[in-house]
């Protein structure tokens, strides 16, 4: 996809309605440059001060965090047009997390400049980015509270909606399909691999979800 392309449809998906004065649309293609990533190919590293935020044009990145005792987790899946690297690149703290590339990827790069330039000149991004960061905190004391008080059939259900709206694609008749494996589900969840087959089936007998391979279709409560 040409560079500017990519910079045009994240910046209308992320923030619709958003107008750009024209001397902006002029100079930011410049100040956004896209790259590309091999599958297993780390952007940053925990701990590493960024110097910019990222927005996925192709591809899927994986969040990975490293505990204390060495263990690595999963922490969220993101593909286009999600933005992230957000809270690190803003308040110039060191990042909690590893981006690394799920398979070939593409990244649209929004450093200092380019940050100044829509902070500064493009009326509205600065509102726009603020609601981002509100909806996400929202989704993070969600997560907190499933990871501490919640039992494993409540994760379970909290990381499926949390694909669907990820990754999901409309499929018909209120159905979402989802492109993710039984392991990413269970890794979200932080439980079992059999636990998370066994929490499909159940949900699949309840008729939310139908499972196929590396996929699975979920319906919201409701639909």
């Amino acid at each position: 996809m040409p560079e500017h392309d990519a910079l045009w449809r994240m910046l209308d998906a992320n923030f619709p309605g958003l107008a750009l004065p024209p001397a902006v649309a002029r100079q930011l293609p410049a100040l956004v440059p896209l790259r590309r990533l091999a599958r297993g190919r780390s952007l940053f590293v925990q701990g590493q001060r960024t110097q910019a935020f990222y927005a996925v044009s192709a591809g899927e990145m994986e969040a990975r965090f490293t505990g204390v005792d060495g263990r690595v987790s999963a922490i969220e899946h993101f593909g286009p047009p999600r933005l992230f690297g957000l809270a690190a690149f803003a308040a110039g703290l060191p990042s909690e997390y590893e981006a690394v590339a799920c398979r070939p990827s593409e990244v649209l790069v929004i450093g200092h400049e380019a940050y100044r330039l829509m902070m500064d000149s493009a009326p509205g991004f600065a509102r726009a980015l603020l609601a981002e960061f509100a909806r996400r905190f929202d989704v993070t004391l969600q997560l907190l509270q499933a990871a501490r008080h919640e039992v494993a059939a409540d994760r379970f259900s909290a990381a499926l909606t949390q694909l669907a709206r990820q990754r999901g694609r409309p499929a018909g008749e209120g159905w979402v399909e989802v492109a993710a494996t039984q392991t990413e589900l269970a890794q979200l969840a932080h439980v079992s691999r059999q636990t998370a087959n066994e929490l499909l089936a159940a949900a699949e007998a309840t008729g939310r979800v139908r499972r196929g391979r590396g996929r699975w279709w979920w319906r919201p409560a409701g639909a």
